[in-house]
């Protein structure tokens, strides 16, 4: 029940759904997330953990940026349904359409402090 709830609080935020969606078209930085969904860097790290806890999104460490992506969903058979499905969901959302068409032209070199 405990991972149920979590995954489901997790999707309650549509700031949280916008980042899983984008993420699902590429793995990017804190400060590239932050670009495209026009967020204070602090918050949009308070949504990946929320979702790192959900089971919904891990990172990698490159040089001095941690690199966010969609989980397998192997810990939780929750989140794996879930991201499954949410492929499918939303692709028509004004947000998500306008944040898709930004996303070659973000570049972390050239956005994110080192």
């Amino acid at each position: 029940m405990k991972q149920f709830i979590r995954v489901m609080k997790a999707l309650s935020d549509p700031n949280r759904v916008r980042i899983l969606k984008i993420l699902a078209k590429k793995e990017l930085c804190v400060c590239e997330l932050r670009e495209l969904i026009g967020l204070a860097q602090s918050t949009v790290s308070k949504h990946l953990k929320v979702l790192e806890d959900a089971g919904l999104v891990d990172y990698r460490k490159e040089g001095s940026w941690f690199i966010y992506r969609l989980t397998s969903g192997e810990e939780s058979e929750y989140a794996r349904v879930m991201l499954k499905n949410l492929k499918g969901w939303l692709d028509d959302e004004p947000q998500l359409l306008e944040m898709v068409d930004k996303l070659p032209h973000v570049d972390r070199e050239r956005i994110c402090p080192v």
